[in-house]
């Protein structure tokens, strides 16, 4: 989000630059709720990174009088090269629980025989 690097020493430009951060996060969670609710999907499954990066494809195609409003612009069916919607993994597969006195080394023997 930008606060990485601070832009100046003052405790006032300081203040400044974190709540113009604060405020920018808040639009974009909210940006990010619109999708989901367009979608009828929860926000746990939009990536909020993903709505930042494609607020610069939406700026382009705004730019160019092909997009007016960036809610229909992510959730049109073009766009889904964007990437705002999370892929779901497998459900419920959970890899086997391995007690083998060597996890993940498989083939290896622990040198003892019984």
């Amino acid at each position: 989000m930008g606060l990485s690097y601070l832009w100046t020493g003052s405790i006032n430009g300081i203040k400044l630059q974190l709540w113009a951060t604060w405020i920018f996060y808040v639009v974009l969670i909210d940006l990010s709720d619109e999708v989901a609710n367009e979608l009828a999907l929860p926000l746990e499954r939009i990536s909020t990174e993903m709505v930042f990066r494609g607020l610069y494809h939406f700026t382009v195609a705004y730019n160019q009088g092909k997009a007016s409003d960036p809610v229909s612009y992510f959730t049109a069916p073009e766009n889904q090269d964007l990437a705002v919607v999370k892929v779901l993994g497998p459900k419920g597969k959970k890899p086997p629980l391995d007690l083998s006195p060597f996890p993940g080394k498989r083939g290896l023997t622990s040198g003892f025989q019984p």
